[in-house]
């Protein structure tokens, strides 16, 4: 239902709340090995999100990426239509384009209800929920 790039968006995005803010920005090359993403594929995903306004980026010597208060407010969903694009959630889980409510596949009524409530997790979790309570890295990103 959600691809690898936004699971790999999400880790680099969960360290960048764990581990930045205005003050103090982080190069990719500081974060991918950590998080376990490719440096190019992770520095594509935060380029994307930044160009976005999802998360905050500064070019220069004393630049990277980082999260603003406001960037931690943003929700999952917010991530996956950028990443992922709002089709890839609504989507089939057979990948049956004309599944829909009419005409529905096997699995349709199996899954929708929690497909449904899944999407609504998505729209009401930010990602300040995730780290609240959080302060080491270590609980999301193990050694």
């Amino acid at each position: 239902m959600l691809s690898n790039s936004f699971k790999y968006a999400i880790k680099g995005v969960l360290y960048l709340a764990l581990n930045s803010n205005t003050d103090h920005k982080i190069l990719v090359r500081d974060i991918y090995e950590r998080v376990h993403v490719p440096e190019a594929y992770l520095a594509k995903l935060l380029q994307e999100l930044s160009r976005h306004d999802i998360i905050s980026s500064t070019r220069g010597p004393k630049g990277g990426f980082y999260l603003s208060e406001e960037d931690r407010k943003r929700t999952l969903m917010e991530i996956v239509k950028v990443i992922d694009g709002e089709k890839r959630v609504n989507s089939c889980v057979m990948g049956i384009r004309n599944c829909n409510m009419d005409n529905p596949c096997v699995l349709h009524k199996l899954v929708g209800s929690n497909k449904s409530k899944f999407i609504k997790v998505l729209e009401n979790t930010t990602i300040l929920d995730l780290i609240k309570g959080k302060e080491d890295v270590e609980e999301f990103f193990p050694l």
